[in-house]
């Protein structure tokens, strides 16, 4: 146990589990990637985190998974009558003994340990990071492609799309294609993007691992070429995880590559950088908290190299507020018809959504302590399942 801890002690830790429910998506031929479905319900689980100190100081994360919180019982018996802002023994602690279940747990422990400590100071988190920007660049990053005529079925309905986020303000658009297409399917959708507005927005493709051998990478690598994409990101089976495929892929084409969503902590991401995997940096703040994401952000700049968070989020916008070496806030998931996948009734004062940027394509960072945002208690405790409290 920590020491002299006094009124910042940690003294509890409090889970709550909810359940959510959105219209019209459902989920692909796997089973895993959202869609539009018209006339589906999507039911789900979310996560309320709090923690408290002996000071009546406390501090909150929304998210994480139930594979994150499977860890809690552990991780909350070593946090037990700690102090409060010692983030970086957690995080090294956590990190050495979750090394066998993928640092599994620690994000959204770090995230609030992070907004308490911006409502113990009362300043908003990018304060405490040193941070000065007061708007973010948003890119609009699309659902999965489905197979209904007023969806995302077709190269030109994702043309259509972009061509309304171009409208709506969005300076840059990302595609995620469909779930086992036919390779020459998703050719043509990033020829039919590109040629429609490749030269008024910067232009991703995401994949999300969907494609299963390195030519077919490659032939829709090559099409990003003739469009001068913005960036190539996750193409292969690998799962975004190999150093060796993606080095001899930024070889072949000159698209630059964003990797690395989907290692943890700071050395594996550095060693793909080191690897000449990677042109940009890819960083998850639920997944290595913002601790980490700080860390990797400020070791990507020491070699010159951008990073990009993944997902939207108060926690996302705080990070980027406080870095140089970033570009686009991620605003997604979005489609024409379905609801945004980060559309919640979970904030009052906060949304993320098609409709959240302003005018320049922009998202503000929240100004209030902490996080900066207000979590919708009598929404948690209407659809509360479940609440546990460790102490």
């Amino acid at each position: 146990m920590s020491n002299h801890a006094g009124g910042l002690s940690i003294t509890s830790i409090e889970l709550h589990t909810f359940t959510t429910e959105k219209h019209d998506l459902g989920a692909d031929y796997n089973g895993f990637n959202l869609v539009y479905e018209p006339g589906a319900r999507l039911k789900a689980e979310g996560h309320v985190l709090v923690v408290n100190t002996a000071a009546g100081v406390s501090g909150e994360c929304v998210g994480g998974s139930p594979a994150d919180y499977s860890q809690l019982p552990k991780l909350a018996a070593y946090l037990m009558g700690r102090h409060a802002l010692e983030r970086e023994r957690f995080y090294s602690d956590i990190s050495r003994a979750q090394r066998q279940v993928a640092r599994i747990g620690l994000a959204p422990l770090d995230i609030a340990l992070w907004d308490l400590a911006g409502k113990l100071y009362e300043q908003p988190l990018y304060r405490l990071l040193g941070g000065h920007h007061k708007k973010i660049p948003c890119y609009a990053s699309t659902y999965h492609g489905d197979e209904h005529p007023d969806g995302l079925s077709s190269p030109e309905a994702y043309a259509d799309f972009a061509e309304q986020c171009l409208e709506m303000g969005y300076p840059a658009f990302k595609i995620h294609g469909w779930g086992n297409a036919p390779i020459a399917q998703e050719v043509a959708n990033v020829r039919e993007v590109g040629k429609r507005v490749g030269d008024r927005m910067d232009l991703m493709l995401d994949p999300a691992c969907e494609f299963h051998t390195f030519a077919d990478v490659l032939k829709v690598g090559r099409a990003c070429d003739e469009y001068d994409f913005f960036w190539y990101e996750d193409p292969g089976r690998d799962g975004g995880i190999s150093q060796f495929m993606h080095r001899k892929l930024r070889q072949l084409i000159k698209t630059p590559l964003l990797q690395t969503e989907h290692v943890r902590t700071l050395q594996p991401h550095m060693d793909f950088a080191l690897a000449d995997a990677t042109d940009y940096m890819r960083g998850d703040i639920g997944y290595d908290g913002i601790t980490g994401v700080m860390k990797l952000a400020h070791a990507c700049e020491s070699i010159g190299m951008d990073i990009e968070f993944h997902g939207p989020g108060p926690a996302a916008r705080h990070c980027m507020a406080s870095i140089r070496n970033t570009n686009y806030y991620e605003m997604g998931l979005v489609h024409p018809k379905a609801p945004g996948s980060s559309e919640t009734p979970i904030y009052l004062d906060y949304s993320d959504g098609l409709s959240s940027i302003d005018g320049d394509g922009c998202v503000a960072v929240p100004e209030g302590h902490g996080l900066g945002v207000e979590i919708n208690w009598d929404y948690v405790e209407r659809y509360r399942v479940g609440k546990q409290v460790f102490e």
